[in-house]
């Protein structure tokens, strides 16, 4: 996972609780220094237990923290990379721009950068499906990522998420009904 993850994670930490929570949880954290470049590369290990000491700090399950992130970590790499917000002048562009398009960018920003695959698919009831592949299995993650993007672009939506990896699937079909 990318260092710049990690900083984003530490922002939704401090702005909600303060730099002190932050201190404890890299405290309890045995695999973290709590120092992470941007550009650098770090094991997906180290993410998932930091998430899991603000979930039991929290006391919240893990879906709802991740998801809860995928919308933040949106919000602030927004702010990062707004050029990739900009070329698009509504979420059903954006969202069908993300693998052939974002994801082809950030792996020229980034050496390595381990992105899942995304398929966007147009359904005949008007909503779309997202096909989300990822050894990862950060499908809720990529829930959080969609609601924080429909935020951005002021698109109220719902999402459905019945086929999942978590659930013996070999890929994730997010579909996203515009409201």
């Amino acid at each position: 996972m990318k260092g710049v993850v990690f900083n984003i994670l530490e922002e939704m930490v401090i702005e909600g609780y303060g730099m002190d929570a932050w201190n404890d949880i890299l405290d309890q954290a045995q695999q973290s220094t709590g120092i992470f470049i941007a550009f650098e590369s770090y094991p997906d290990e180290q993410l998932f237990e930091l998430v899991g000491i603000i979930c039991e700090k929290l006391n919240q399950p893990a879906e709802i923290i991740v998801r809860a992130f995928g919308e933040f970590l949106f919000s602030k790499l927004s702010e990062r990379y707004h050029n990739f917000i900009e070329d698009h002048d509504n979420l059903d562009s954006f969202l069908k721009s993300i693998h052939s398009v974002i994801h082809v960018e950030v792996a020229k920003l980034y050496v390595d950068p381990n992105l899942p695959t995304i398929e966007c698919f147009d359904n005949p009831d008007g909503t779309m499906t997202l096909r989300y592949r990822s050894p990862r299995k950060l499908c809720i993650l990529a829930e959080g990522l969609i609601y924080g993007a429909a935020k951005e672009y002021k698109q109220d939506i719902s999402l459905t998420h019945d086929v999942c990896m978590h659930k013996g699937s070999e890929f994730c079909d997010i579909v996203v009904s515009y409201k």
